[in-house]
């Protein structure tokens, strides 16, 4: 079997500012179009007093450092296909407004080598420092069936 492909501590980060068009778009894709996302007049009301991000446009944001995890053990010309697994504990701590930026920070944080996983503990800051969603993140690292079949 070979030498895993990630380390305890490997660390990854993404950053964007979320604008009006990734809410917009992201509501159109998922048919998600709760006042809190797209209704300036209700969410004046609220707490928040302006419109927020999706929760769940962010954990895309934690895919995007998942891919670039991959894409780094690809490229090194590895003999097995990572897929994910799934997102745990999964919490929204704070909003994200329109022309925030965040900070997604992906982790290794646990090898199995035997189950052949890598689990991730991913936070999302914003641009004021704000711990806004956390989540961990499953990798498994599956064999190609090239490589298993030479094994044999």
């Amino acid at each position: 079997m070979s030498e895993f492909h990630v380390k305890v501590g490997d660390t990854v980060s993404f950053s964007k500012t979320v604008g009006e068009s990734d809410i917009y778009l992201f509501a159109g894709i998922t048919g998600d179009l709760s006042g809190n996302h797209v209704n300036d007049q209700f969410m004046s009301k609220s707490k928040y007093g302006k419109r927020i991000a999706h929760g769940v446009l962010l954990v895309g944001f934690m895919s995007t450092c998942s891919t670039m995890v991959c894409e780094k053990s690809l490229a090194k010309g590895i003999d097995e296909t990572p897929v994910s697994l799934g997102y745990d504990r999964i919490r929204f701590l704070g909003p994200v407004f329109i022309n925030d930026t965040v900070t997604v920070t992906y982790k290794i944080a646990e090898i199995d080598a035997v189950k052949r996983q890598s689990k991730s503990a991913i936070e999302v800051h914003n641009q004021r420092g704000e711990l806004v969603a956390v989540a961990s993140h499953i990798l498994r690292w599956v064999k190609n069936p090239a490589v298993a079949k030479a094994a044999e």
